[in-house]
């Protein structure tokens, strides 16, 4: 039956048109921010799960920093541990040299009393933003340990997350190889003698410090170089849960335009469907 007064066609052609005008503006929107998920009405459980992914991204960013800082205080003091270590195997050598009778004992006295100064010097100055690993007072506040801030623990998808943190240690030359005070100076063999089996000692102290230095230097590393990359994999993850697939919303937002195009003109041939009745007053 056809009616002048309800036009069926013409209010279902509408209602198609809505709809791909609706689906439309959608897909415009997708393509315009690049976001499938841009709001908690677009999806609320994965715009929320994103943004919890987000904040732990925010995090793992400043521990990445916090793991930098602390990789370049350990390597600082590494490097003057070493350096320590190449010193007190140049005053073994003066030392070896004074065990002969037929030396000038004050002479290498004296270059070893500079080579120990330098070692003195050099643990002072082996600071990075006022921490010092190769002195017994870390941060100059009592501490004899580092803490670097390593990661972020979350037990559940809601859990509240927990910092770790990797512990250095100081190894405490300031105390162990204090040559001024330790190390017997000598103007004899047998004095020299004596010096000889300290420096002993003081290389021993040296070496297993610097390898300890450098042990927690390839950790710092390692570490910052597994969160850097667990960023990068909480990022794809939140782009694959939320960003727009930009090749597939291209083919659906041509296939709205078309559906709009033929929705439009379905609506303009309900719309002039009723005229079709005049013929029959003629």
């Amino acid at each position: 039956m056809t009616s002048i007064l309800t036009n069926n066609g013409a209010m279902v052609a509408l209602q198609t048109l809505q709809s791909v005008n609706d689906n439309l503006t959608t897909a415009q929107n997708e393509i315009s921010t690049g976001k499938r998920v841009g709001s908690a009405s677009d999806n609320a459980a994965v715009w929320a799960i994103s943004k919890t992914m987000e904040s732990d991204i925010a995090g793992f960013e400043a521990i990445s920093e916090s793991l930098a800082v602390g990789e370049a205080t350990v390597s600082v003091a590494s490097a003057g541990a070493e350096q320590i270590v190449e010193k007190l195997t140049e005053i073994k050598e003066l030392i070896v040299s004074a065990q002969s009778e037929n030396v000038d004992h004050t002479k290498i006295q004296n270059d070893i009393d500079a080579k120990a100064a330098q070692v003195a010097a050099i643990i002072g100055a082996a600071q990075f933003n006022g921490a010092n690993l190769l002195a017994a007072d870390v941060d100059g506040n009592g501490a004899t340990s580092l803490g670097v801030l390593a990661s972020l623990d979350r037990v559940g998808a809601t859990g509240t997350p927990t910092a770790t943190e990797i512990t250095v240690d100081t190894v405490d030359f300031e105390t162990d190889i204090d040559l001024a005070s330790n190390l017997t100076s000598f103007t004899n063999v047998t004095d020299a003698a004596t010096a000889l089996t300290e420096i002993e000692g003081f290389l021993t102290v040296a070496i297993d410090g610097a390898a300890a230095l450098g042990s927690d230097t390839a950790r710092l590393k390692d570490q910052g170089d597994f969160v850097s990359k667990l960023t990068d994999s909480m990022k794809m993850g939140v782009s694959s849960m939320t960003d727009t697939n930009m090749e597939e919303a291209s083919a659906r937002l041509k296939a709205l335009q078309t559906q709009q195009q033929l929705a439009v003109q379905s609506l303009s041939i309900a719309n002039g469907a009723p005229q079709s009745i005049m013929t029959l007053f003629r």
